[in-house]
């Protein structure tokens, strides 16, 4: 496990992922242009989560590297990151087993999800959260599945429509879940530098 840290606490992989995630960020918006264009400005904030869970990351590894730790944004970031990056691989699963077939671009949603939930575990360690960043982000993350699955804001899944109610429970408690998950990681405490390379 310690050579897991040793490679992604390195600057230049830090910087790398920087630019992934920028460049990520920037292709979720677009993603999602169809729905923000018939989205009330009021609820635009809470209908691209993906794109804005790595938006999140991307504030959270620019502290890291300039050596100021933005605990509210990392406190999002590992919230976000795991709950839209399980939701998605579960989500394109449950697709799948629905239809019975998966468009090309739904494994490409699973895989990067799946790395945006692995690297905000991963990068945990680097993280200063502190309980009133979780307390904080826990009230963003609720208040975005109220704006989803109450006012029906949640992201375009076609086929999978017609179970907005279950997906709207399991979302709720992988919310839980990703909350718990960033309690663990601010009570655990964590002190790891980057590499300078």
């Amino acid at each position: 496990m310690v050579w897991i840290y040793r490679y992604f606490g390195h600057r230049k992989v830090v910087r790398l992922l920087l630019v992934v995630n920028i460049l990520g960020t920037i292709y979720g918006y677009y993603w999602y242009k169809h729905q923000l264009a018939v989205t009330p400005a009021i609820f635009l904030p809470f209908v691209p989560d993906s794109p804005t869970a790595c938006l999140f990351f991307v504030l959270a590894l620019v502290g890291i590297l300039i050596g100021r730790n933005l605990g509210l944004f990392e406190a999002l970031a590992v919230i976000s990151l795991f709950k839209y990056g399980i939701w998605a691989v579960v989500m394109n699963l449950f697709t799948l087993y629905e239809a019975g077939h998966l468009h090309w671009t739904g494994y490409m949603l699973m895989a990067s999800h799946f790395a945006m939930a692995v690297q905000g575990i991963v990068y945990t360690p680097y993280y200063r959260i502190k309980l009133w960043h979780i307390a904080v982000a826990s009230i963003f993350t609720l208040h975005n599945e109220i704006i989803d699955y109450v006012f029906g804001y949640m992201p375009w899944y076609g086929e999978l429509s017609k179970y907005m109610n279950e997906i709207g429970y399991f979302t709720f408690w992988l919310s839980i879940l990703s909350i718990g998950i960033s309690y663990f990681v601010a009570k655990k405490g964590n002190n790891l530098q980057l590499t300078v390379v």
